[in-house]
């Protein structure tokens, strides 16, 4: 029963290396949501390679933080706090990518 957060922990970091490693300017506008239902025009409108930049530190970073996070959580307290805790660092640092992703607009 141990093993099963630590199993979420290893799928949620192979989806977010995943991501990072494998978007690029060219399946982008099929892959990223938001981006893929833009006109032509406002993709041209789009810094499309810096957001991309900015979304694989991020989630490289996400891989390694939060595995650290729960790790250190789980060993420190247990696995109900781990998971709680690991569950909202997420959640936050998601919200923060999303308001951090906007500056990517560029305005007409």
């Amino acid at each position: 029963m141990m093993n099963s957060p630590f199993i979420a922990v290893l799928i949620a970091d192979i989806i977010f290396i995943s991501t990072a490693l494998g978007l690029n300017k060219e399946n982008a506008k099929y892959l990223l949501s938001g981006y893929n239902a833009m006109s032509k025009k406002e993709r041209e409108n789009f810094d499309i390679v810096n957001y991309l930049t900015l979304l694989k530190k991020f989630f490289l970073i996400l891989a390694g933080s939060s595995t650290i996070v729960f790790t250190l959580l789980i060993n420190l307290l247990n696995a109900k706090i781990a998971v709680i805790s690991y569950s909202s660092y997420l959640i936050i640092m998601l919200i923060w990518f999303i308001f951090k992703g906007n500056k990517f607009k560029i305005k007409q």
